[in-house]
């Protein structure tokens, strides 16, 4: 079975032109023209979002909320406009995996949605074959279950929060650049998008705090990168 994109977009020309490439691509495509059916929609089913932020009813903003507290693990991509750097910046505060902005290149797009749903299958893959634990003091990483708890607590986090913390309870102590966690999490292609790492980073630690842990168990080395602390 094709995996099914949904793109959220109110303009026509580049809904129709993101279905015409998506769809020459091997997917299955639906289209919604606002958030109050780009909702409906994905009630029915989709393997990743294409969402645009500028919505004329529902915003793109809440939308993504939406979706993200439906499903913290389906991809949501962002299509933004070039004056909209704040919007976009609380889209992935907000738990959107990525963005593109407007005009939008789709030969990238193809390339970004490939990338996106080859790295949920590979989780998934991951997943299923490795029944392990990675436990780090008090933070547990079930990797077969796909869920992680700090002291006991469950942490609901998105498939890319998952991986970040998955990587660096396995390599405890090392520090990552953005450069590195780009290439680690997102692959290659997403070279000079670090500022994507700052907003998972943060929302990550967000959630590991609520859960009781120290707020900089995710340590930042200053001018260098990230490291898991040591009060794991």
């Amino acid at each position: 079975m094709s995996e099914r994109v949904l793109i959220v977009e109110d303009d026509p020309d580049i809904a129709h032109l993101a279905r015409l490439h998506l769809s020459g691509g091997g997917y299955e495509v639906t289209v919604a023209g606002d958030g109050e059916a780009g909702l409906a929609a994905f009630a029915a089913g989709a393997d990743l979002v294409l969402l645009d932020i500028g919505l004329p009813d529902l915003d793109g903003l809440e939308v993504c909320r939406r979706l993200r507290r439906a499903a913290p693990r389906v991809p949501i991509l962002l299509l933004t406009a070039r004056g909209e750097e704040s919007d976009r910046v609380l889209g992935l505060e907000l738990g959107a995996d990525d963005y593109l902005t407007k005009p939008v290149g789709y030969r990238e797009l193809v390339a970004r949605v490939r990338a996106h749903l080859r790295r949920v299958s590979v989780l998934a893959d991951g997943a299923a074959s490795e029944a392990e634990r990675v436990e780090v003091g008090a933070l547990e990483v079930d990797v077969a279950r796909h869920r992680a708890r700090w002291d006991g607590v469950e942490l609901d986090l998105t498939a890319r929060e998952f991986e970040l913390l998955e990587l660096f309870a396995r390599r405890t102590g090392e520090v990552f650049t953005r450069g590195d966690l780009l290439t680690e999490l997102w692959g290659t292609a997403f070279a000079g998008y670090e500022h994507t790492v700052n907003s998972h980073i943060n929302r990550l630690r967000k959630k590991l705090v609520a859960a009781g842990a120290p707020r900089d168990l995710v340590e930042t080395v200053w001018g260098v990168g990230y490291r898991l602390g040591a009060q794991a």
